[in-house]
């Protein structure tokens, strides 16, 4: 994929108003910047589930493995990457071809400017060119919010749309406390007989 994209934000609190923000396919390149922004979450939050954070060899083979099928998108900021977010296959059975899961990563510091809402904008336009009819994420989702893990993400979901439907409690055990995890959905397409 070579498509570039370009979209105008508001970045309210910022000395500029208006500033560029670039979502383009993700590169095998971008992996040490991904990782960076992908270790605050490991570390710090039960956002993500995993607890060591992967080698830039092994996140390139991860973005390998996805782009094969599916899209990898970044967003930069005056050429800086702020985020990005990718799909894959739901669950990896043939019959759920026509489903794909969603994931997302900010910038700590960029987060709450619409830079993930663009990233998902541009995501569901591709997936859905790709004949994809369900979007799936699967979400952290505390019993009680801590400084670990809030709500900030189900709402960041349903705000675009998706719906929860299924959570699995205290499935997930991190900073010496369980967490649940909740699956959301957006239904993108309509149902057919698909032949392919």
């Amino acid at each position: 994929m070579t498509k570039f994209f370009h979209i105008f934000i508001i970045c309210a609190g910022d000395d500029i108003l208006m500033t560029e923000i670039k979502i383009r396919p993700a590169t095998l390149e971008d992996a040490p910047r991904l990782v960076e922004i992908y270790s605050y979450y490991v570390e710090e939050t039960a956002i993500t589930f995993e607890c060591e954070v992967p080698s830039v060899e092994k996140f390139q083979t991860r973005m390998n493995r996805t782009q094969k099928h599916y899209p990898y998108l970044v967003a930069e900021l005056n050429g800086k990457i702020v985020g990005y977010a990718y799909a894959k296959r739901f669950v990896g059975r043939e019959a759920y071809k026509f489903s794909a899961e969603l994931t997302i990563y900010l910038d700590k510091n960029y987060r709450h400017k619409g830079i993930g809402k663009k990233l998902y904008g541009e995501l569901e336009k591709i997936l859905r060119e790709q004949g994809i009819k369900n979007l799936y994420a699967c979400i952290g989702y505390p019993e009680v919010e801590d400084e670990h893990l809030n709500f900030n993400s189900v709402n960041f979901h349903q705000h675009l749309g998706f719906k929860i439907c299924g959570k699995f409690t205290n499935c997930g055990y991190k900073f010496n406390r369980w967490y649940s995890m909740v699956w959301a959905e957006k239904i993108i397409g309509d149902y057919g007989n698909e032949s392919n």
